[in-house]
């Protein structure tokens, strides 16, 4: 009995935060060992849908990087990269959309559909979703000059139009995005998921903004987890060096994020079982908040 009462409190601790997020919108980045290993993958799709079933809208925007350079190998093309962006010539192209728009999403879709969800899986060049421009790095290579390093069909957002997902959200379905988009002459271009996702939360003006990594949060130079920041206190560990490395870009998308409107961003362990619910309808979480 005292096992049945202490679930029921387990529950009754939700209560509170389905309350504040019914009818809301959540957009997630999923990537990372939640994506890889099958006991994770489980875990995730079981929390996606559990959080339709009670009331708040999901969409999903998934990264697939490793798969990518395991199939370019298979057929023969060593993936290449230039500070960390991968070099993309038309034929990895046509890897990268096979690999993210086929294999990854209709993963992720069967997954979700398996334990009742209603999953639809598209890319940035559905409905016209995602308009992009390619992505030109700078590198100053220690010369004193700066040089523009072109690496093929790379793009970076340039707008989001929201329309499909609102109309698959508003009929009950979880929209599954693969980080594709289309360039001003119709091209295909391939764009970091992370940005992709912050720009789409930024669109739908959503309540939050979750990225699974494969780190406990943002650390602090005590090498602790920060449970909460503020945007300015996040800029000042960028600037100071706190924060560095990998975790970069995932910041920055989360800051794009807030600073388009997105009430609350998390950067969430995705190799914790159930991350998603510990992090949200719990008092203590597991991850970062990231708030204005």
């Amino acid at each position: 009995m005292k096992d049945i009462i202490t679930k029921a409190e387990i529950l009754l601790e939700a209560l509170p935060y389905i309350r504040n997020f019914f009818g809301k919108t959540f957009v997630l980045k999923y990537g990372g060992a939640a994506q890889v290993k099958t006991e994770l993958k489980e875990s995730f799709a079981r929390d996606i849908v559990m959080l339709n079933f009670i009331g708040i809208k999901t969409v999903i925007v998934h990264g697939g990087g490793p798969k990518i350079s395991d199939m370019m190998q298979k057929m023969g093309k060593k993936p290449s990269f230039v500070q960390g962006q991968r070099v993309t010539d038309e034929e990895t192209m046509d890897i990268v959309e096979m690999v993210l728009g086929g294999l990854v999403n209709k993963e992720i879709v069967s997954l979700i559909n398996s334990h009742g969800g209603k999953a639809v899986g598209l890319s940035g060049k559905d409905g016209g979703l995602i308009k992009a421009k390619k992505k030109l790095l700078r590198n100053s290579a220690g010369t004193g000059t700066e040089e523009i390093v072109d690496i093929g069909l790379v793009g970076e957002v340039v707008n989001v139009d929201p329309q499909i997902l609102n109309t698959l959200v508003y009929g009950g379905f979880i929209p599954v995005i693969s980080p594709i988009g289309v360039g001003p002459k119709s091209e295909t271009l391939n764009i970091n998921a992370d940005y992709v996702a912050a720009a789409i939360a930024a669109a739908l003006q959503a309540e939050k903004f979750i990225l699974l990594t494969d780190v406990p949060g943002i650390m602090n130079k005590k090498n602790a987890v920060v449970s909460t920041a503020t945007k300015g206190k996040i800029k000042k560990m960028l600037s100071n060096g706190t924060i560095s490395g990998g975790m970069l870009p995932k910041v920055q998308a989360c800051l794009m994020a807030v600073e388009g409107g997105v009430v609350k961003t998390h950067i969430v362990d995705g190799r914790v079982p159930h991350c998603l619910l510990l992090e949200l309808f719990t008092k203590e979480g597991i991850g970062t908040e990231i708030q204005a």
